[in-house]
């Protein structure tokens, strides 16, 4: 066994050599150093021998594999070298192709990304949800029945009427989520929304939604309010200017709404803030008891919160985009203002 490492380098670094084709060289490649392949059998090996000669071996064997995983991509680059083509003449300009342009994430991409990773790091977990939904989920469970004066405020767009529609929040996750998961839990979902909006600046008929549900003992507007100003001062920094306020959410009770300064005007009134200064960057509020007791939720044992954001105005704000119509435009050349 001593001279072993020494031997097996010698045979196969003559096999390597010897390779002439890709294919080859990888079937080399996990034949030596797989999962199953020779340098871990004898790794297992040396397992029966004393401790002094096992660490040697051992040394011996690190060494080995090193080699061979050099020697193995020395010649993979080789093969690679001499299997193209070379270039005798000078190239035709007119048939030859531009390199290929690099691109990069979408902004909502970027953002959502960003979102989830802060509320992983606070212990919420990820969940998903349909995106063609049924009335009951979408309002029902919601706390808004078909009478309900509240259903005015959506213009909601329906596959087939008045049952199967295109969801027009991502409260919808949570109607879903409510009914399958037992509390306590913490859990955050993105989705897409569609709304039959008139398209501006602020709005669109396609959008985005970012929700956050926690249902535990003793919730309150306090950990709802420290929930947000976590992800305000995470993903922006801790000096964002917002606001609170008294908002009505059938969904919720007590409801706010949330908002920052305009980040296009800095307070000062524009069209894309419709002349207010501040722009609403989504609603929140303490999950109504008779959400929780139509998913079989004991309201006087549990309590939540929830809080629904406008996740295009948060990457429109990251990103200092003044129309949101740029984020669904299609123009791929378009790279966001990162000042």
């Amino acid at each position: 066994m001593a001279h072993l490492p020494r031997k097996t380098l010698r045979k196969y670094q003559r096999l390597i050599n010897q390779t002439d084709s890709s294919e080859k060289l990888e079937n080399l490649r996990i034949k030596v150093l797989g999962r199953k392949g020779i340098i871990n059998s004898l790794f297992i090996q040396i397992n029966q021998l004393p401790h002094q000669e096992r660490k040697k071996i051992g040394q011996e064997l690190n060494q080995l594999k090193a080699q061979l995983e050099k020697s193995i991509e020395q010649k993979s680059k080789k093969i690679v070298r001499i299997s193209q083509p070379q270039q005798t003449t000078a190239p035709d300009n007119k048939n030859s192709y531009r390199p290929t342009k690099f691109g990069h994430f979408h902004p909502i991409t970027t953002t959502i990304r960003e979102i989830n990773a802060i509320f992983k790091s606070l212990g919420f977990s990820l969940y998903d949800g349909p995106e063609t939904e049924t009335d009951e989920y979408c309002f029902q469970r919601l706390n808004v029945p078909r009478y309900h004066p509240a259903r005015d405020l959506q213009d909601t767009i329906y596959i087939k009427e008045p049952d199967v529609l295109l969801r027009t929040q991502a409260s919808s996750i949570e109607a879903h989520l409510l009914e399958n998961e037992k509390p306590p839990f913490k859990v955050a979902f993105p989705g897409r929304v569609y709304r039959n909006e008139k398209v501006n600046k602020s709005n669109h008929f396609i959008f985005h939604h970012y929700q956050g549900v926690a249902v535990d003992k003793n919730i309150s507007l306090k950990d709802l309010i420290g929930t947000l100003n976590i992800l305000l001062e995470q993903l922006y920094s801790k000096n964002v200017i917002t606001r609170y306020r008294c908002k009505y959410y059938p969904e919720v009770e007590p409801g706010m709404g949330l908002d920052i300064r305009c980040f296009n005007c800095r307070g000062k009134g524009c069209s894309l803030c419709k002349k207010v200064g501040w722009i609403e960057m989504g609603g929140a509020g303490i999950i109504h008891p008779l959400v929780l007791q139509k998913a079989g939720i004991d309201p006087q044992k549990w309590r939540g919160f929830a809080f629904g954001l406008g996740l295009d105005r948060w990457v429109m704000a990251k990103y200092n985009i003044k129309d949101i119509r740029t984020l669904l435009g299609g123009n791929l050349a378009y790279k966001p203002n990162t000042k």
